[in-house]
């Protein structure tokens, strides 16, 4: 048992095999929580009263979620674009934003923020079109906001894996990574315009694994899944390690906070040349905390 804010081992909570578990967002008003495997293309949506997973398939990869400001419609982030998605339909609506360079390059993570934009970093494409893996590399990743107005602006480049979009509770810092970099940085975020300035360098060169998706808690903690390193470390606001959440499997994803509480970190995986022995690798893990997180950002929705 670990001490602190986290009070129950990992369990595996839908052994869905994914071959790279990502995106995961808590659905309040559904009261389930949705992921991507951005390798089979897939969405998946964990109901809590039934314990029931559903899924949906796309054509392309499947690489981020994020809520919308209305229930009924959630942002997906494939590899070419940014699309608007009603789950009760299955409708799928135009891209509202789509990626130069695709499929030489794809999107990777994305999250709201505060203020309704949405936050999509990009990266060299390290997926084939059947789905199979291929190296990534180099520092083609570049990091967007999309406003609800329509307008695109650009606000880092030269980005190896594009990871970890996430601001602090008093909506002051903004938290950004890059995989390849062993490195999270933080900015000063400006609530009223949306504007990241006075890049500093948060958390790098940690030996374990490689920074991948990340959370923030109510009480200001940056949660980092580190893929490869078989763990996800609680930093404080001050960059500091706070403690280790060993996890039983290798490649550990993205995480958030979910739960009628938002007390339950919902954590995804990949399976991805795991070893025989990490059978759970690419399901979806719970572990019950002392701590809460946040409500998710929506994003406000044009387009429809």
């Amino acid at each position: 048992m670990i001490a602190g804010p986290v009070a129950s081992l990992p369990v595996c909570i839908a052994p869905t095999g994914d071959r790279c578990g990502e995106g995961a967002v808590w659905h309040a008003a559904h009261s389930a929580v949705y992921w991507t495997d951005i390798n089979r293309f897939l969405i998946h949506r964990l109901t809590l009263a039934d314990q029931c997973v559903r899924t949906w398939f796309f054509d392309e990869p499947v690489t981020g979620l994020t809520l919308t400001d209305r229930d009924d419609v959630l942002a997906v982030v494939l590899g070419s674009s940014v699309i608007l998605w009603e789950p009760a339909s299955d409708t799928r609506h135009k891209p509202i934003f789509q990626l130069a360079g695709w499929p030489s390059v794809r999107l990777n993570d994305g999250r709201a923020d505060p203020r309704g934009s949405l936050w999509v970093g990009s990266m060299r494409n390290n997926v084939n079109p059947d789905g199979s893996s291929r190296e990534a590399g180099g520092k083609d990743g570049i990091l967007h906001r999309l406003d609800p107005d329509a307008g695109l602006s650009v606000h880092r480049r030269d980005i190896g894996i594009s990871n970890t979009l996430v601001w602090s509770p008093d909506q002051r810092r903004f938290y950004f990574g890059d995989s390849l970099a062993n490195t999270i940085w933080s900015y000063d975020y400006d609530r009223d315009t949306g504007a990241i300035q006075n890049e500093a360098v948060f958390f790098a060169g940690f030996g374990r694994g490689l920074p991948d998706g990340s959370t923030v808690d109510a009480d200001g903690y940056l949660w980092n899944c580190r893929y490869d390193g078989g763990c996800i470390v609680r930093l404080s606001p001050d960059g500091k390690i706070d403690r280790v959440i060993e996890m039983p499997v290798r490649k550990i994803t993205t995480c958030t906070f979910g739960g009628a509480d938002l007390t339950t970190l919902f954590v995804t995986t990949a399976s991805v040349d795991a070893a025989p022995a990490e059978r759970l690798a690419g399901g979806l893990f719970g572990i019950q905390c002392e701590v809460s997180g946040q409500a998710e950002n929506r994003f406000r929705v044009f387009g429809l």
